[in-house]
C-alpha cells in the first residue's frame, strides 16, 4: 500500500483518529490508519482519505489490518462496501503459541466463495487446538 501524504488535510484527520500518536507517526503505518480510520472516521474524513487510498488498497488495508483495532460492524461494513459479503473472520490477535484460527487459511476457503467453510474452520479449529493443547498438557482422559 502507498503511504498516505502527510499534508494539512491528513494530518487534521489523523490527529482526529489516533489522538494519541502526531500525525507523521500516524500516518507512517498505512494499514494501520486505514484501521483506525473505518473504525472511527466520518463520512467526510474518509471521503478525503478515499482520494489517497484506491480500492486495491483499501482492501489490502482490511487484509492486512492489526486486530484489536477494527470493530465487528465497522469491519462488517467496509467489507461490504468493497464487495465482501459476508465479511471473512475478523483478524484474532495471537499471543505467542496461543490458540487461534489460522487467518490465512479462512482469508483462502472465504476467497475460493465457501464463507460457510471459513467460518467453520475458525471454531472447530479454535476447539481442536484447544483440545490437543489441553491434552498435551494433562494428558488422555483417565476412566475409573
Amino acid at each position: 500500500m502507498r503511504p498516505i501524504p502527510l499534508n494539512e488535510e491528513t494530518a487534521a484527520i489523523a490527529t482526529q483518529i489516533i489522538w494519541f500518536e502526531p500525525p507523521s507517526e500516524a500516518l507512517a503505518d498505512p494499514v494501520r490508519f486505514m484501521a483506525y480510520a473505518m473504525t472511527y472516521a466520518i463520512h467526510e474524513q474518509m471521503r478525503v482519505l478515499r482520494r489517497y487510498v484506491s480500492d486495491d488498497e483499501f482492501r489490502e488495508a482490511i487484509d492486512h489490518a492489526p486486530a484489536g483495532i477494527i470493530d465487528a460492524r465497522s469491519w462488517a461494513y467496509w467489507n461490504s462496501k468493497m464487495g465482501r459479503y459476508p465479511p471473512p473472520p475478523l483478524p484474532v490477535r495471537r499471543f505467542g503459541n496461543s490458540v487461534g484460527p489460522d487467518i490465512s487459511a479462512l482469508t483462502r476457503a472465504y476467497e475460493n466463495g465457501n464463507p460457510d467453510l471459513a467460518r467453520k474452520m475458525s471454531l472447530e479449529e479454535i476447539r481442536r487446538r484447544a483440545r490437543d493443547e489441553w491434552r498435551a498438557k494433562h494428558g488422555p482422559r483417565k476412566t475409573s
